[in-house]
This record gives C-alpha cells, structure tokens and sequence, in this order.
C-alpha cells in the first residue's frame, strides 16, 4: 500500500484446502537482505488441519513459497502457533517464536508444549533454540506472543505472557522478560508479579537509545495494563499504569520515534472507550494523542491492535481491526511533525558487509557517511540505497546527502566487530 491509500494484494492464503500455504498471518513482515519478505502463518501448513502454522518468503511481486510447516517433528516439538513478527539477525539468519509446542513435558502446556525460540536459514533450514517450560512448574516462562528482537550485545530478548514464578491465580506465573544468547542460554530478566509491574506482557520489546529496554504489559494492579523500563541487568521501573480515560490494554510494541519519545497503541479505553494512540518519554512522561471513534459510525476504526510504524517521511503508521467505513477495519496515518529520516534494513554489520538504507528522495544521491566516515553506497531505487560498512568505521549515526538535503538515521548503526 502506497502512502495515498492505493491497496494491491500480493497473495490470498490458503489457495488450495487444507490451506497447505498456511492461514491467519497475524504477525508482520521483516524485509530480508536478499530483497524478500518473510512472514508466519499461525494456523495450519503441510503437517497439520490446525495445529501448526508456517514460515514463508513472498517476493515484492507477489510470488510466495513455504520454507517451514510446523509440526514437522513428533508432538510438535519444533514449535505450533508462531505469532510473532520474525527478525533477520546479524548473522543473516531468521528468528522467531512459537506460543506452543517445543518440550511437551510439562503439564501446564501440554499436549503441545510451551512455546520456543527458533531460527531459520533464508533458505528454510530449521532449528530450535529454546523450548519453554524447561524448568519445573516453567519458571522459565511459557507462551512467547511476540518474537524476539536482537540487542546490539548480539543477544536475544523477549517476553513471556505466562510462565515465570509470579502467582497469577488460576492463569499461574504472570509473564516474563527473558534474555537468549545465540547459543540458547536463557536468563530470565523479571517476573512479572501481577501488581504495580504488571501482567502477561504480551508485546515485544524495544531497545531504546539509551541502552535500556521498553514494553508494555496487558495487565497488571489496575487491571488495565502498564509500559516498563527494564535494563539489560534485569531492574524494571513501571513508567505508566493505564487508568482508563487515558487508554486500557496495549497489546503492541512500543516504537521509539525520531524525538526521542515512544508511541504506541491501546486497544479499550480513552474518552470513547474505544482505544487511543499515546507517546511517553523515558522518565514516564505520558500524553493521549488520539482518542478512536470521535465521529458517528466510528469511521477511523476501533481497537488498534499492531505496533506503529513509523516511516521514514517522519509520520506514523497503523491499523484498526473493526469499523471504519466498511466495518472491517482500517489503516491510518498519524502526522506528529517530525521530520524525514532514513533507517536500516538492519541497524548492526561489520566492515565490509553491505546492507539496505531505507528513505526517500535518495536519487542523485552524492554520499553516505556512517559516524562520519565515507562509505561507498549504490543507489537501487529513490528509496533503497545499499551501502557498504567501510574500514575504520565506528558506531554512529548514518548520513545521507541528497539533492534535497541530509538525511540522519534515527538510531545509531553498530558496527560489530
């Protein structure tokens, strides 16, 4: 979809029956380096009528193929059900979660496990990572919602919305944050108690600029739900608890925009009780931006469910589940002021490896510089440039010098050793 509004569908899922393609894509799309999209499935694939789900690649022209169908290992210990939106790490390979399957063990999952934490060649060659619950009574949390996002220490983070040794009555532990190394060490970050801390977080996190990490829970005292600050060494500090009037329930990710702040999404409550748009700052600064359902027929949609995003002409986008125009749902723009930037395919490489510069306007394009020092570039389209981490570069900001003006990135690139 264009930034006018014009809609071209790719690819309509389960073709053939019994939807060997897979069904239900709930999780969003990660732009690879070779140029492809890959996406999850939750439901079905070439193993299973239900339980399962699939990993597949799509080429911007459409053409889709399945690279993985779950439940491809007895029990399903491969994982079912992966929900969360993939990553390309920075050893080129692709990572993700499933909300079962995996260790089948434990009683509180069964008969199809915990969850886990997998990889994935671009290619399609499997492997799991972790499986969940496997420790008694999984106090190493069970039902990763969302998947993982890698930190610039080259570790994995995420959160658990169940599992973990907080009491949450009938429903068990109340969530997790979980560190992962590449090799599948897991340390558990925080337990979520279920009071002022929250409940069954069931978003991903964000690396912020400053080196901590932020999320939301969907629960929590209030009942409503909260956003947290968690450091890399596991203190966590409740920034906000939701109260109603001013949002209730936000089930998305937190981006962190160009100014610094973080926006994000309520599903329920606002002054129409119908969700809100919101932005926080890193000391817990909170302000309601939009209210949804201000006109008759609610025609700006309901519920917001998915993470922002926000684009590299400086606005934000997202979409709602229900109503709108048609009653099924919308997408909208949101225009906070900020200014374009330009953003990265992936935002850590190491010297001599070439990676995609995402913008606009990067025709007649005459340099690039990564923390200051010149890097050759190739300009592949007026939005795409690729770019090459030069020797001597360091950790930094990327800039971009355009007919029109210099472009900066909005986060530092890390080159890794």
């Amino acid at each position: 979809m264009g930034p006018a509004g014009k809609l071209t569908t790719l690819y309509d899922f389960c073709a053939t029956y019994p939807c060997s393609d897979g069904a239900r894509p709930w999780a969003g799309l990660v732009l690879a380096a070779n140029g492809d999209l890959y996406g999850t499935t939750a439901f079905y694939g070439a193993n299973s009528n239900f339980e399962g789900g699939t990993i597949y690649r799509i080429t911007q022209a459409g053409l889709l193929t399945t690279i993985y169908s779950f439940c491809s290992q007895p029990n399903c210990t491969d994982g079912s059900f992966p929900w969360g939106t993939l990553i390309q790490a920075t050893d080129g390979d692709l990572y993700g979660t499933t909300v079962k399957g995996g260790n089948i063990s434990g009683e509180a999952c069964s008969p199809y496990g915990c969850g886990t934490v997998f990889k994935i060649t671009p290619s399609g060659t499997f492997s799991a990572v972790y499986r969940f619950c496997s420790h008694e009574n999984c106090a190493d949390g069970s039902a990763p919602l969302a998947g993982v996002i890698q930190g610039t220490n080259g570790s994995f983070y995420g959160t658990t919305a169940a599992g973990g040794v907080g009491d949450c009555g009938l429903n068990g532990g109340c969530g997790t944050v979980f560190k992962l190394t590449p090799g599948g060490q897991l340390t558990t970050l925080h337990n979520f108690n279920g009071g002022t801390d929250g409940e069954s977080p069931q978003a991903g996190l964000v690396e912020a600029t400053d080196g901590n990490f932020y999320g939301t829970t969907l629960g929590g005292e209030s009942a409503l739900g909260t956003i947290f600050m968690i450091t890399p060494a596991g203190a966590l500090t409740t920034l906000h608890n939701f109260d109603l009037s001013d949002g209730a329930y936000p089930s998305a990710a937190l981006v962190q925009a160009t100014d610094g702040s973080f926006y994000g999404a309520t599903q329920g409550g606002g002054t129409y009780l119908s969700g809100t748009l919101f932005k926080i700052s890193s000391d817990g600064a909170f302000t309601t931006i939009y209210n949804f359902c201000p006109h008759k027929g609610c025609s700006d949609g309901t519920g917001p469910e998915g993470a922002l995003l926000q684009s590299t002409r400086g606005f934000f986008y997202g979409m709602t589940p229900t109503h709108g125009v048609n009653g099924d749902g919308t997408t909208f723009g949101l225009n906070e002021g900020l200014d374009p930037f330009v953003a990265f395919v992936q935002s850590a490489g190491k010297v001599g490896q070439t990676g995609g510069i995402l913008g606009q306007g990067f025709t007649g394009t005459t340099s690039v510089a990564i923390n200051g020092i010149p890097a050759s570039f190739t300009v592949i389209s007026d939005t795409f440039l690729g770019a090459t981490v030069p020797a001597g570069a360091t950790t930094g900001y990327v800039t971009v010098t355009t007919p029109s003006g210099v472009l900066t990135s909005n986060v530092p690139f890390h080159v890794l050793p």
